[in-house]
């Protein structure tokens, strides 16, 4: 979570709201980080989630390839999707966007810090991630250095 409150710090030196993710390999190494980038590239897909998946994908599927090629690594195929047995850890709550993306992507485990009584999709106002229906239910995590994180979002808003 350090690591994401690093990221979140990124994203409100950059005007945008202060959310940081990171992707966990199976084996607990950093894989890929991700902050709001919004208001950055004015893409309103561009949340730390998204960003962390999309750059923990394709950092994978470029191992995959180069072990392919030398007749060796850990069985993933190159242009494998699923991020099986990888743990997200994020500052906020993730939105139903985020969480879509979460679910989609077969993530083990998401951890997360402040809760988003807003927008929340893992147990505030929906929880898309535990629903029975679906046919992936990551663990979800919550409340990991909570009051850390949702101060490092009052100050944001508080200054604006």
């Amino acid at each position: 979570m350090t690591r994401a409150l690093a990221e979140a710090a990124a994203a409100a030196r950059s005007g945008d709201v202060p959310v940081g993710a990171v992707l966990l390999s199976p084996a607990g190494e950093v894989l890929a980080t991700g902050h709001n980038e919004r208001e950055l590239h004015g893409d309103p897909t561009a949340h730390a989630e998204v960003l962390a998946i999309r750059r923990g994908a394709e950092k994978l599927n470029s191992m995959a390839a180069r072990s392919a090629s030398n007749k060796g690594g850990d069985g993933r195929r190159a242009g494998e999707w699923r991020l099986n047995g990888c743990t997200l850890v994020v500052t906020l709550e993730p939105c139903t966007m985020c969480a879509g993306t979460i679910q989609q992507s077969r993530l083990e485990r998401v951890v997360y810090g402040a809760r988003d009584e807003k927008a929340g999709a893992a147990g505030s106002l929906w929880d898309l991630l535990r629903d029975r229906r679906l046919n992936h239910r990551p663990e979800v995590i919550a409340g990991v250095r909570e009051e850390e994180c949702a101060e490092q979002l009052t100050a944001f808003f508080r200054g604006r």
